[in-house]
């Protein structure tokens, strides 16, 4: 009776042992499912998933030190895309960035990161494709908020081989500017709040108005209350205003006055004469040539002027 009791005994430590190993085997072994899978509550996946986990309004939660969802695609035929793909949350070195990040697996890039700390509303695109940064909701196509002097960088930094320029574009309470970085961060152009409209226009055929929106000629400057143009020098040189034409075009400056009806000019014609004559009356009211002649329509026709002693003037 004893042997077979220690037989007995010994073959059901043998089963026990058995259906440990493939316990345990099946314990670890991958589940798979070969039809659709529905979880009706919650689900969580990682090393990190505790038994009665508590997920709030989680529907799927990943829970462990190293998180990532990757998109392999396994397609092999070259006329089908395969890129890989993965989305990262927090880098896995120490001291690593706090960061949410799209990964281009295949071409070894993240195009796109959101670092921890990032303000609400840091990039927001509305239900129109608007696209506000630091705003909620834009206005315009992008709408760009910050509490001091928001500005657009371009900088091109030399990895094309052209060399490196960096241009910022801002404004805030004292103006609108354009400001050269590279060089000083100089500020070639300012508008000051409150500038009025069209106070620089530039017409479709190049023409430049100062005060108008219908330019009518290369320059014109308008304005209610005694338009003016200022040539100022601050370096000691000579202040110069140079008036060229080429060709047969005669260089002139014309002064009309409107109320008038009447129009004057300055002007070299190509007969090397400088003249300033009144427009319609077919003469020049005051020439003087080359070689030193003067006319003065009406009074004097002198081959040369020269002054006296006295300093008077003398019609030769």
């Amino acid at each position: 009776m004893t042997p077979m009791k220690t037989r007995l005994h010994t073959a059901g430590l043998t089963l026990a042992a058995g259906a440990l190993t493939l316990a345990g085997t099946m314990a670890s072994a991958d589940q798979v499912f070969n039809d659709d899978v529905i979880i009706t509550f919650s689900a969580c996946i990682g090393n990190d998933c505790v038994n009665g986990e508590s997920f709030g309004f989680d529907t799927l939660r990943l829970k462990e030190n190293n998180l990532r969802i990757k998109f392999q695609d396994t397609s092999t035929s070259a006329s089908f895309p395969s890129n890989d793909w993965q989305i990262t949350a927090n880098e896995s070195d120490n001291g690593g960035e706090n960061r949410f990040s799209v990964d281009d697996i295949t071409g070894g890039r993240t195009p796109f990161t959101i670092r921890a700390g990032a303000p609400n509303h840091s990039l927001y695109v509305d239900a129109q494709g608007d696209v506000g940064i630091n705003k909620k909701d834009a206005v315009v196509e992008l709408h760009i908020v910050d509490g001091d002097s928001p500005t657009i960088r371009l900088e091109q930094d030399g990895s094309s081989g052209f060399t490196p320029q960096t241009w910022d574009l801002a404004g805030n309470e004292a103006n609108f500017f354009v400001r050269d970085v590279t060089n000083g961060s100089q500020l070639p152009f300012k508008i000051k709040p409150g500038a009025d409209s069209n106070s620089l226009f530039i017409a479709a055929n190049n023409d430049v108005g100062i005060g108008t929106d219908s330019p009518t000629e290369d320059l014109h400057v308008k304005n209610a209350s005694e338009p003016s143009l200022r040539v100022e020098d601050t370096g000691g040189s000579v202040v110069q205003i140079d008036s060229e034409a080429g060709g047969d075009t005669v260089p002139r400056v014309l002064f009309s006055n409107t109320t008038a009806g009447t129009e004057w000019e300055i002007a070299a014609s190509d007969s090397d004469t400088f003249r300033i004559s009144r427009i319609g009356t077919g003469v020049g009211e005051f020439r003087v040539d080359a070689t030193g002649g003067v006319f003065i329509s009406g009074l004097v026709n002198c081959t040369s002027l020269s002054t006296n002693a006295s300093g008077k003037l003398i019609c030769n």
